[in-house]
């Protein structure tokens, strides 16, 4: 089916990207659940699906992830980059009518017969939670590099090209048409379901589990959202260097993933964000490796920029270019 996005000027102007926490935990479970995913995923697959064998809920995230996903497992994110916190809060709070034909649609029966939200809402909530700690939380530091990388990549298109330079090159099923965008489906491509934005937008989603294919939002609630492949997919999987491998039992995992990123000047917000933890967290850690001259820091008024030292490249055995 393919799906028609209509657009209007102010639609236009409030094209945007954000990255979804929540939406690569769904994802990362349909491809777990054997109802999606790429032989690209197979490395982590193996390793992460004995990871949710004990799962609880396994029976409704199946129900829900086997087919057609309902939307309400992929709020829009309100801002560029949301904790999976947020998000769960947004799941939990689905409005109910919105709820009960989504719910209805992805399991065949009635609305009527649809059970309450507050019977589903906080038990799917809580599960996707476990999942996400469990399959997501762990590489999310390299996850969130590949997502951030990719948007930047795009934004320079958009700069470069403007709004249609940007949909030519986001996936070969994506079109942009005379004032409308066009998601080219494959299963039935005669058929045509049109959205329309209505002047709230449209929000571009990086995706690694959604790999290689584009998944559209059919019943916005607002903004239209489109999940595109992220660039650079293969990379998360592939193994740390050995220098890295070598140094984690002896600096910690944390350290070491620290030492990693800084090959470029970073903040310790977007430290933390790749890293998943606390920005105090990451302040601490880093004193360590300054006091080990591996760490250097730079003041800018109240940002501090962050680079790994010439004696750290050569202790992970980099030689300067």
């Amino acid at each position: 089916m393919a799906v028609e996005i209509r657009f209007t000027a102010a639609s236009v102007a409030r094209v945007r990207f954000a990255v979804s926490p929540l939406g690569e935990t769904v994802l990362a479970l349909r491809v777990l659940l054997g109802t999606g995913g790429h032989a690209v995923h197979r490395p982590w697959a193996g390793k992460a699906r004995p990871l949710i064998a004990d799962e609880r809920e396994l029976p409704l995230l199946r129900a829900l992830v086997a087919g057609p996903m309902p939307s309400f497992l992929f709020p829009v994110p309100q801002e560029r980059l949301p904790s999976m916190a947020m998000e769960l809060e947004v799941l939990r709070a689905t409005e109910e009518l919105f709820f009960r034909r989504e719910y209805g649609a992805v399991l065949g029966m009635p609305e009527e017969e649809v059970p309450e939200p507050a019977a589903v809402l906080p038990r799917l909530a809580q599960a996707l939670h476990r999942c996400h700690e469990l399959l997501i939380a762990p590489r999310w530091g390299r996850t969130l590099a590949v997502l951030e990388a990719d948007v930047a990549k795009r934004a320079l298109t958009l700069v470069d090209g403007g709004v249609q330079a940007l949909f030519a090159e986001l996936h070969r099923d994506i079109a942009w048409d005379g004032g409308q965008l066009v998601v080219h489906g494959r299963r039935t491509p005669h058929a045509v379901h049109t959205v329309d934005t209505g002047g709230h937008g449209l929000v571009l989603l990086p995706s690694i589990f959604n790999w290689p294919d584009v998944g559209v939002d059919k019943s916005p609630i607002a903004a239209a959202s489109i999940r595109y492949p992220a660039m650079g997919v293969g990379l998360l999987w592939e193994p740390p260097p050995p220098a890295l491998a070598g140094l984690a039992p002896v600096l910690g995992h944390t350290r070491t993933a620290l030492l990693a990123a800084l090959a470029e000047p970073l903040t310790t917000a977007t430290l933390a964000a790749r890293l998943a933890i606390t920005p105090s967290a990451v302040s601490q850690h880093l004193g360590a490796l300054r006091g080990a001259g591996l760490v250097s820091t730079q003041r800018k008024g109240r940002t501090a920029l962050h680079l790994r030292t010439e004696r750290a490249d050569h202790l992970l055995g980099i030689s300067a270019p």
